[in-house]
């Protein structure tokens, strides 16, 4: 943090909204309360408002649809890009020109996320931009909107948060770090968003939050946002009589949230759509209309006495119906579409449903298979059932077939809507009852549009020695692929071994040393590994080799990259290095190679190209 920081300052770079958050570092006390900025943004050409929410979106637009000064900003005269809230209106009319949920893909593995690829299905005549880019703008519009208003204490000189999501690894935690530094945000520390949920939680409670939990308590923090669902378990612990907050684990990347919903319902009215008019609508008109559904979804659910909402959806045809389709979302639909098929009531040992996949795939985000996020936490919660087995305080039952918790907290816009809440609550409860244990309490009062924000401004003042602070550590172990020794054998690939880099749990500013394990690195060409992670396995240590393992206890990651430059050395010449791992202050993972011979480094990158492993 710099010396020079009045103000503690949260982003929450979310799916499909950012919010920036702050605090007053210098009178701030346990009791303090984060401001949210209102931001300006254009809401339409030449019309600019401050809104709390900066929505996720960039429009990329013809060159003619912008007139001189149309997109002028308090701050500069001319818009780099169109972002928030005029490139979701926009878009909304022309989808194939609107750029949308950049962060699910900051962390798909079989992307280039430099590589300009949004709008992912936008015809060849339409420019686009690459995620980290969209993301950039993002966090430029914020820099930008903050600077403005707090001219006297610039961004880059307060003390700064991001938010990601507990799921994300650790390829896409360094492009979001990355993507803040190139606009000279370099101080920034990166955040899990559940944590920060539960920040914002304690923080809302005005220092009364120890009455609401105890001790052996386990916290399930449900985060379903626009674009991805993420679970997390804190557990609440005791430490020299003072309550203590252990984050114990995180779900996988679920990408599965608002967006899939709106995308259900969409599908729902294109099919009335079709059986009235006897027309099938192309593939720009249901995005449009899925943009249609998503204010349609938000104003029947802050709207009781509103039973339908009517849809207007273009046509490049002036036959029908004067030029437009017309349809309407009605309440029945909405419940029936979302509650009952994303949040169905199963049983505890139910699982996520598995379909094969097709060889050939259109190009986009690999979103979940089953909709279903019940069954996504019916699974999350029987893998994790060992999470708290070391914490002496947590008591679970010999007969518990999942981890029990014990307390809810929900955060994400989807959760406004009452009728989800109640529906994942019961369900939960119905497990716990079936196996004679207590019905977990919801914990009261987050803001789900604005926690996350709020929660990582609080977090600079829990960096600061204040509070509670949640320990955790990395979310996942982290393994590289160590290849066999074998005779070469016709038609059989050598064996491979996983090598233990990274324990799960390891804490930040922490280095763990592997000098028993010897990798030759040939001088002046790019050398590859296999990256591998596991959410589950807590036993292995920095240094374990794993001969075999489950399909469900490690998932291939993005592959990591060195090359080591030829200073000093002949060109394929090979170099003994050990590896040498970190978990940074600022929640990144980094690797190193360290010469045998002289003690030399060389950090090793999370490579987000494709390629083949090596």
């Amino acid at each position: 943090m710099s010396q020079t920081a009045r103000y503690s300052v949260g982003i929450d770079l979310g799916t499909t909204h950012c919010v920036l958050s702050y605090l007053d570092l210098t009178t701030a006390d346990e009791q303090a309360i984060p401001t949210v900025l209102a931001v300006p943004q254009l809401t339409a050409l030449g019309v600019i408002e401050d809104k709390l929410q900066l929505p996720s979106f960039v429009y990329l637009p013809h060159e003619a649809e912008i007139s001189e000064g149309a997109s002028a900003l308090p701050w500069i005269n001319k818009a780099e890009y169109l972002v928030g809230d005029i490139a979701r209106n926009l878009g909304s009319k022309t989808p194939i020109r609107l750029v949308a949920s950049a962060k699910s893909w900051l962390c798909h593995a079989g992307v280039d996320c430099k590589q300009a690829i949004l709008p992912s299905e936008a015809p060849d005549d339409v420019s686009r931009i690459s995620p980290f880019i969209a993301s950039k703008a993002y966090l430029q519009h914020l820099r930008d909107a903050w600077n403005y208003q707090f001219p006297e204490y610039p961004l880059n000189q307060q003390d700064l948060t991001i938010t990601v999501p507990a799921s994300f690894d650790p390829a896409a935690r360094e492009l979001t770090v990355e993507a803040a530094r190139t606009i000279g945000l370099h101080q920034a520390v990166l955040l899990e968003e559940p944590q920060a949920a539960l920040y914002s939680w304690i923080e809302n409670s005005e220092g009364d939050w120890r009455s609401h939990v105890s001790v052996g308590d386990v916290i399930l923090v449900i985060d379903v946002g626009g674009g991805t669902t993420d679970l997390s378990l804190i557990a609440v612990t005791e430490e020299q009589g003072n309550l203590q907050l252990t984050r114990v684990a995180v779900g996988d990347h679920i990408l599965l949230g608002g967006d899939n919903m709106d995308l259900a319902l969409a599908y729902t009215v294109k099919a009335k759509i079709e059986a009235e008019s006897g027309k099938r609508l192309e593939a720009w008109q249901i995005q449009a209309l899925t943009h249609a559904c998503r204010e349609a979804k938000e104003k029947l659910f802050s709207q009781a006495d509103v039973d339908a909402i009517p849809l207007v959806i273009a046509s490049r045809g002036s036959a029908l119906i004067g030029g437009t389709l017309r349809s309407e979302l009605n309440r029945e639909e909405l419940n029936r579409v979302l509650v009952e098929g994303f949040l169905p009531v199963v049983n505890a040992a139910d699982r996520p449903a598995v379909k094969p996949r097709s060889g050939l795939r259109s190009a986009g985000l690999p979103y979940a298979q089953d909709a279903a996020i019940t069954r996504h936490l019916a699974a999350f919660l029987s893998r994790q059932i060992g999470a708290a087995n070391d914490l002496k305080d947590i008591n679970l039952p010999e007969q518990a077939s999942f981890l029990h918790p014990t307390s809810v907290l929900f955060n994400g816009g989807v959760f406004k809507a009452g009728v989800l809440s109640e529906r994942l609550m019961q369900t939960l409860n119905q497990w716990l009852q079936a196996e004679q244990a207590p019905e977990a309490r919801l914990l009261q009062g987050a803001d789900l549009d604005l926690a996350v924000a709020r929660g990582a401004a609080y977090f600079g003042f829990v960096r600061q020695g204040k509070g509670v602070r949640i320990k955790g550590g990395t979310s996942a172990a982290y393994y590289v692929g160590v290849e066999t020794a074998m005779p070469a054998v016709p038609g059989l690939a050598p064996e491979i071994e996983a090598l233990c880099i990274a324990p799960l749990g390891m804490e930040e500013g922490t280095e763990q040393d592997l000098p028993n394990e010897e990798f030759g690195l040939v001088i002046g060409e790019p050398v590859r590994f296999r990256f591998f992670g596991s959410k589950t396995r807590r036993e292995d240590q920095a240094g374990t080799r794993l001969e075999y393992w489950q399909d469900d206890e490690l998932e291939e990651l993005d592959e990591i990259e060195i090359t080591l430059p030829e200073e000093g050395h002949a060109v394929g010449e090979i170099v003994p290095v050990h590896l040498s791992v970190t978990a940074t202050e600022i929640g990144t993972l980094e690797l190193q190679a360290v010469s045998r011979r002289d003690g030399q480094r060389w950090k090793i990158e999370f490579d987000t190209r494709l390629g083949e492993l090596i």
